[in-house]
Parts: C-alpha cells; sequence; structure tokens
C-alpha cells in the first residue's frame, strides 16, 4: 500500500499517436519528478520515437521505465511495423488497429501482476476502454487521458450525449451549439468530426469507451484551470467526477534537447534552426506546422506555399511528407523564398521554434497539443484545422480565448481524402491570414497582447505554486488516500 509519493506506482498507457503519445510522455516525467514511480506501456517502434527523453529522464535519477508489448498486427490484418496511427494511409484501417489494441488486455495484466512496487493507478488514454476493468480488478483506480482541453470535452459530451445534432438535416448547416456560456457557432460536420462511426465496430467501440469513461475514477486534462475556468467546473458537473488540470506539460521541456526531442527525430538541426532565428527580428517570423496526421494534395500544398511567399513575411515551414511532384516544385520554390524561408521536411522540433523571441504567429491544424504549445509561447494563431477535434479548437482559440485568426476551411478532411477535396485554402486567403495575425495594428495589437498574457498564466500555472503543479500533487495525494481506504 501507497503512504507517500514515494510508494505511489504510475502505469501509463498512451494511444499510439504523436498527438496522445507526446503529452502522456511529458505527464510521466511530471509525475517522475514529483517522486512518484512510473511505467510506461507501449510498443517497439513508438518506444524508440521517445526513447531519447526517457534516457535523460533515467540518467537524471528519475524512476521511470518503459515496457514494450508487441500488437498482434498480422492477427488484424495490418502489416507488421505499423504501430501507430500516423503510419495507417487511411482512416478505414483505424478499426483495425482498435481491435489489435483490445488484444494488449492480457499481455498488460500479465506485466502489472510482476511490477514492484505494485501498480497504485493507471493512466490511459479514453481509446483504451477495457483498463477500466483491468484496473477494478486489480483493486486500483483508472484516471481517463483525453487528448483536448475542458472546452472541447465539453462540446464533444454535449455533442455525443444529447440529440443536438438529429435536428439538422446537412453536414455543411451551421447552428449554435446549446448548454455552454460561449456563442459557438459550428456545422454539423465539424462537430461531429471526433467519433464518427458508421460501422457497427465503431459504434460498439465508442460505446464501450463511453461506459468506461462513466466507471473511471478521474480525468486527468492537459490545460490550466486560468485557460478555461468556466469550463473547468462544467465539464467536473458534467462528468461527475474529478477533473485535473495539470497542464500545459509541454512547458515541462525547460532545455533545448528536451524541447527539440519531443516525438520523433527532427528532420532540422536544432542548432542550424536556433542559428536562423537568431539572425531574425523580435516577433517577425510565422512559423507553419499542420500536425503530424495532416495530409494535404500536392495542389494544395502549392497553394500554401505561394501564400507565404505573397506574405513576405520570414517563415519556417514544416512539411511532414512530399510525394515526387511536391519535390519537383519544391526546387524552384526553395531558391525563390531562400532568404526568408525555412522549409523542414518530416518533424520539427515545435516547442524549441514556438519558444523562440523571434516567432510571432503560428499556423496550426488545432491539434490540442499545437494549440497549447501556441498559448504556452504566447503567440496568436492562424487556425487551419482538418478533423476530429480541430474544428472545436479552433472556435476555442478565435471565440473563447480570442486570439486567432481562421484560414477559412469549413469541410473536415479525413485521412487519406485529401485528393477527394483538392483546393480548399487560395493563396490570397493565407496571404490575408497570416498578415492579419503578424500585424501591429489595433486589432493585431490587442490580439498579440492577449496572447502574450495567457503565455505569462500558462507558465505560472507549472511552477511550484502554480495551479497545475498543486493539482498534480493533489491528484497523487487523491490516489494514495484511495488506496489507503481500499486496503
Amino acid at each position: 500500500m501507497a503512504s507517500s509519493t514515494k510508494d505511489v506506482h504510475f502505469v501509463l498507457l498512451p494511444l499510439m499517436q504523436q498527438g496522445h503519445m507526446i503529452p502522456m510522455i511529458d505527464i510521466a516525467r511530471i509525475l517522475a519528478n514529483h517522486h512518484a514511480t512510473v511505467t510506461i506501456i507501449t510498443t517497439p517502434v513508438n518506444a524508440t520515437r521517445f526513447k531519447p527523453a526517457i534516457d535523460r529522464a533515467i540518467q537524471a535519477k528519475l524512476k521511470i521505465q518503459v515496457i514494450e508489448l508487441q500488437l498482434p498486427l498480422a492477427e488484424v490484418g495490418l502489416p507488421e511495423g505499423c504501430e501507430n496511427f500516423d503510419m495507417l494511409p487511411s482512416i478505414d484501417l483505424f478499426v483495425k488497429m482498435y481491435a489489435s489494441m483490445d488484444k494488449l488486455e492480457k499481455p498488460l495484466e500479465h506485466v502489472l501482476k510482476r511490477l514492484t512496487p505494485a501498480p497504485s493507478c493507471i493512466i490511459s488514454d479514453n481509446q483504451f476502454p477495457w483498463t477500466t476493468d483491468l484496473a477494478h480488478r486489480f483493486g486500483i483506480p483508472r484516471l481517463v487521458f483525453h487528448g483536448p482541453g475542458c472546452f472541447t470535452y465539453l462540446c464533444l459530451h454535449i455533442v455525443m450525449n444529447t440529440n443536438v445534432l438529429n435536428e439538422i438535416s446537412s453536414d455543411l448547416d451551421y447552428f449554435v451549439l446549446p448548454g455552454i456560456p460561449d456563442r459557438i457557432k459550428l456545422t454539423k460536420g465539424q462537430a461531429s468530426g471526433w467519433g464518427k462511426r458508421g460501422t457497427k465496430e465503431m459504434d460498439d467501440f465508442f460505446d464501450r469507451m463511453s461506459v468506461a469513461e462513466e466507471a473511471a475514477d478521474g480525468i486527468v486534462v492537459n490545460s490550466f484551470e486560468e485557460l478555461e475556468p468556466n469550463y473547468v467546473k462544467l465539464l467536473n458537473e458534467a462528468k461527475g467526477k474529478k477533473v485535473w488540470c495539470i497542464g500545459p506539460v509541454s512547458l515541462h521541456n525547460r532545455s533545448v534537447l528536451d524541447m527539440a526531442d519531443r516525438g520523433n527525430k527532427a528532420g532540422i538541426d536544432e542548432h542550424d534552426c536556433l542559428k536562423w532565428l537568431d539572425m531574425k527580428e523580435l516577433r517577425s517570423v510565422i512559423f507553419v506546422c499542420l500536425g503530424s496526421m495532416s495530409s494535404f494534395c500536392n495542389e494544395q500544398v502549392f497553394e500554401l506555399g505561394l501564400g507565404l511567399e505573397l506574405c513576405n513575411v520570414p517563415f519556417i515551414w514544416c512539411i511532414r511528407s512530399t510525394t515526387d511532384e511536391m519535390e519537383k516544385w519544391l526546387l524552384g520554390y526553395e531558391e525563390r523564398v531562400k532568404d526568408r524561408g525555412v522549409i523542414i521536411r518530416g518533424w520539427a522540433p515545435q516547442v524549441l521554434i514556438l519558444s523562440h523571441k523571434a516567432v510571432g504567429g503560428f499556423v496550426t491544424h488545432c491539434g490540442w497539443n499545437s494549440t497549447l504549445e501556441g498559448v504556452s509561447a504566447g503567440v496568436p494563431m492562424v487556425t487551419y484545422p482538418q478533423f476530429a477535434d480541430q474544428f472545436l479548437n479552433e472556435r476555442f482559440v478565435i471565440d473563447v480565448l480570442k486570439t486567432g485568426v481562421s484560414i477559412g476551411v469549413e469541410v473536415p478532411v479525413g485521412v487519406g481524402e485529401q485528393d477527394k477535396y483538392g483546393v480548399l485554402v487560395k493563396k490570397e486567403n493565407i496571404k490575408t491570414a497570416v498578415e492579419s495575425v503578424m500585424n501591429d495594428e489595433r486589432e493585431g495589437k490587442a490580439r498579440r497582447e492577449r496572447a502574450r498574457e495567457l503565455g505569462e498564466m500558462a507558465k505560472r500555472a507549472m511552477v511550484e505554486g502554480g495551479s497545475s503543479y498543486l493539482n498534480t500533487t493533489l491528484m497523487i495525494q487523491d490516489i494514495i488516500e484511495e488506496l489507503a481506504k481500499n486496503a
């Protein structure tokens, strides 16, 4: 039985997707910094992605370890080595990935039986519904980790647990979301992008997820109370359980190496990147990075590049993957913009770039990690959502925080669907949105000032005595008390 923090053993099970894994690895290191023992459960391919960060934590004498479990991919019809959602070519294969994840229950049960000290609590992604049953079998709490913040989480709760969408006929029709303090207008397609079902398997999976969440002991959110105080309270009431806001967890990374090594190996040397930024004026650079799961047709990539060229603003543009046609186009493009533009192919050291004083704006897909990293850096954002919860996060940035400008995307585009939709954002829209965020005129100045204030609040939340630091301490204490009760 745990009687103090040093006796508590957290087992963390992150979803195999960059946007979920990265914050969970930060959470693991935060808990270990609070003197808890932490075991991260993942698969071999995913373990290699964050190995440098974990190795440094171990060298710093933190009680943290990684245990690898193999996904039975062949059994469900997925290619060997395809262990992360960002490796799946189509959204249709997600159901097979979920089927393989379900088969980790027994192997994890064997692992938990052998752990020393015995596990005290499981923190698992909401997309591992079976971990609630597993935790109960061991007589320990399960806390749910859900990717987005409290605002988006509450909006999803309303969409999925009321009939609000039933009254709207077309996916393109706008409506005002009921039951929240701010006036949020969305289309049916934007509101239902996360948890799109469509098949019996996905229906069953989301039903199981919902039941498991209801039976869980609490919710861990990568956010901070000062960012969305009304929504923390409302989410608490809607879910009927404790909501622990312990972020922004990215701010736990303070060294250049920790900031550069979050997720995959960066497609640029961090020192070259910093050297380039050091030569730029204060808040003059726009950073463009549209997520690990985003996919665009060739023509949309060209349009984005031309929009950046038209702006006449220095930029760093991260392109996740390129085709032969893109590479041909980029040859001439890079030559034209070489004096003021840097293109990163693959993974970008995002936190490192955003934290540099030369960066004055961020074009983002509005994944929650990126949104919160933009908030933490104190920069205004150009919002360019694609699917899932991203349109809700966009509304949070624009309508609640008032620190963003929309690029004008209205239609969700799923993984692998980019060629079906073609160009959705023209170069002129890109130019207008970027210039609007980067200018220092009245509206731009007010937006920039609000962004700066939120960045300061985020930093205060994470230091000793701040709201998120305190919530982490109280959450650990709560687990200790829960175990004492059940002993």
